[in-house]
């Protein structure tokens, strides 16, 4: 007969306490992914419900009129409900940005316009970080050691990473959302990267938006590539490649001091 001695008998006696913190931690992180996972099923249910049907040009041409008009009504009030919608349908991760701020641009003019979007964008797309943070942050950790430093070399020059994204867009707007928050970057930082990275951006669309009138009287459609027009998208290069300047500094300067004996 085997003997059961005090030791065992602690070690028997913390195996369930054990199962019980895992399942516990495993609930706790479930209800931290409850936010993100509820702005994708609101997006979800939107663009099914035909909600995407809105958000297009040929339904800003047809209300364009109704639209300038319950503008002119509610003066002040209408910058602040364009800002809320647009920042409930960005954190709704819809696509339609560039015609949100085309359509800002017609309704304020092009520096009231890009700002509005630029407050809308920023705040929606903060609401997005802020959820994928909480339920994301630490996924790098089961990716392996690669991933890890990838993301460790990301938190370290976020500032300059994530302005570097914002002033080229060459990846979907809700894609760098949740990446950044998934690296649980400070929120300080992704607010100021975001707001000043799509400042030439914005400002582009609301110019064409306050153009709008006549593209529709002459049938025109605007140009939703603007951006990567060379006359547009090189000098927003340049400046990406300033941008990251200082990281890629950083980096020799490291490399050369580690090889130095």
């Amino acid at each position: 007969m085997t003997r059961c001695g005090p030791q065992d008998m602690a070690i028997a006696d913390d195996r369930p306490d054990n199962a019980a913190m895992d399942d516990r931690l495993r609930r706790h992180s479930l209800w931290r992914l409850m936010p993100l996972a509820a702005l994708l099923l609101l997006g979800a249910a939107f663009l099914l419900s035909g909600g995407r049907d809105y958000i297009s040009f040929a339904s800003l041409a047809a209300h364009r009129d109704a639209l300038a008009a319950a503008a002119a009504r509610a003066g002040g009030l209408a910058g602040l409900v364009f800002v809320l919608i647009y920042g409930a349908l960005t954190a709704l991760s819809v696509p339609g940005a560039a015609l949100l701020t085309l359509t800002g641009g017609f309704l304020f003019g092009a520096w009231r316009g890009a700002v509005y979007a630029l407050i809308g964008a920023t705040l929606g797309a903060t609401a997005v970080f802020l959820s994928a943070r909480a339920g994301l942050a630490g996924a790098a950790a089961y990716g392996g050691a690669r991933l890890q430093r990838l993301e460790s070399g990301f938190r370290e020059n976020a500032f300059y990473y994530l302005l570097c994204l914002r002033l080229v867009p060459v990846f979907p707007f809700w894609l760098v959302n949740l990446t950044a928050g998934a690296t649980g970057m400070r929120l300080t930082t992704y607010v100021a990267a975001t707001f000043l990275g799509m400042m030439p951006g914005a400002y582009v669309y609301a110019s064409i938006g306050n153009g709008l009138g006549g593209l529709i009287e002459t049938g025109d459609r605007p140009d939703h590539y603007a951006m990567f027009r060379p006359a547009i998208l090189l000098p927003l290069l340049g400046l990406a490649l300033l941008v990251l300047a200082p990281v890629v500094y950083k980096h020799w300067s490291g490399r050369r001091r580690q090889s130095a004996p």
